[in-house]
């Protein structure tokens, strides 16, 4: 069995199907930043089955981008 580690960003939230036999499958898409260029990413489509597919499916959601910034101001310089 061949095995294989991505680390990338969730482009989507994974989709939970059944097939007409009852089988559990979800697929998703994988964002995976190039080693040695960070400007560029290669979008991996992943497909999981049986109980990996129910697993998947509740344990992996996108989160939502951070748009809120903090105003720091500085005591001592008062900007």
């Amino acid at each position: 069995m061949n095995q294989c580690q991505l680390m990338g960003r969730l482009v989507r939230d994974p989709e939970l199907k059944y097939t007409p036999q009852g089988t559990a499958v979800t697929s998703f898409t994988l964002a995976v930043d190039r080693r040695f260029n960070r400007d560029k990413a290669d979008y991996i489509n992943i497909i999981a089955w049986r109980q990996t597919a129910e697993f998947v499916a509740e344990a992996l959601h996108q989160r939502p981008a951070r748009r809120d910034r903090r105003k720091h101001t500085d005591p001592i310089l008062g900007r």
